[in-house]
């Protein structure tokens, strides 16, 4: 049986470890290689790897073609140059690490199609947090006054979300330009959150949470509020599982798990 090698970036992180487990499960899927800086590389069976993968702590390290997939979970300063490097070195990226600019995305895909290369970048991996998405661009179509707070563990390097920006942007998508209170002082600075497009948006950084947010959308006499909460990493595996099995089909650098389901 052809086996798809798979690299993973962060493979030492709480996600890369979850990564670990769900490729080191596929039948058809075989970890070679792991990247992370200042990683011990002298102990694989620490981070349930193999004894035969290869440990690599700088990019420069890692050979054209050293894997099929690039799978990241790495943090928001790196991740633009490990999807750049994957992509310039034959590998497919599967990208589950947040803090990409809309310039960097555009960036990648050109580079992507350049190499003739598939991959996906999710802001989220949980189906929970898809669907947040999908209906808030639905429910954005009858309701333009809406608000987003995110809430992620103490350690979150970037905020706003992905997740949170992801949802910004599709709700902007189906409802024209808008802002709810036009002529708010604030009396505190920055209390108001972040301003896309006229959509507020809210991080909480608390310890005991993992990745939990809240549209809330205001009508006349009315308000809906949709919800998602990740109570446990493993639950984003399922998505990096739908993105693995097809990975192979994409003609191009897709943004957004939805667009694969």
């Amino acid at each position: 049986m052809l086996m798809t090698s798979v690299l993973i970036a962060g493979f030492a992180g709480a996600m890369g470890q979850k990564a670990v487990d769900l490729v080191n499960g596929m039948t058809d899927f075989q970890i070679v290689a792991a990247f992370s800086p200042q990683t011990d590389r002298d102990d694989p069976e620490r981070y349930n790897l193999n004894d035969d993968v290869q440990i690599f702590n700088d990019l420069v390290e890692i050979p054209d073609q050293a894997a099929d997939v690039w799978i990241d979970f790495t943090v928001p300063s790196a991740v633009y140059e490990n999807v750049k490097f994957a992509l310039s070195h034959g590998m497919r990226p599967i990208v589950g690490t947040t803090g990409l600019t809309d310039e960097q995305e555009a960036e990648l895909k050109n580079l992507a199609k350049a190499n003739q290369l598939g991959g996906l970048i999710a802001p989220n991996f949980g189906m929970s947090a898809v669907l947040l998405m999908k209906f808030a661009k639905e429910a954005a179509k009858y309701f333009p006054d809406v608000e987003v707070i995110e809430m992620h563990h103490a350690d979150k390097k970037d905020a706003p979300s992905g997740t949170a920006l992801s949802t910004a942007k599709m709700i902007a998508q189906n409802r024209k330009p808008h802002q709810s209170n036009p002529d708010e002082v604030e009396t505190l600075a920055n209390v108001r959150g972040g301003d896309y497009q006229g959509i507020r948006i809210h991080s909480v950084r608390l310890p005991g949470y993992i990745a939990h947010e809240q549209v809330l959308f205001g009508g006349m006499g009315e308000a809906l509020t949709i919800r998602q909460d990740s109570f446990d990493r493993g639950s984003f595996m399922s998505g990096v599982k739908v993105a693995l099995q097809k990975v192979a089909s994409l003609n191009e650098l897709v943004v957004g798990l939805e667009n694969i389901l």
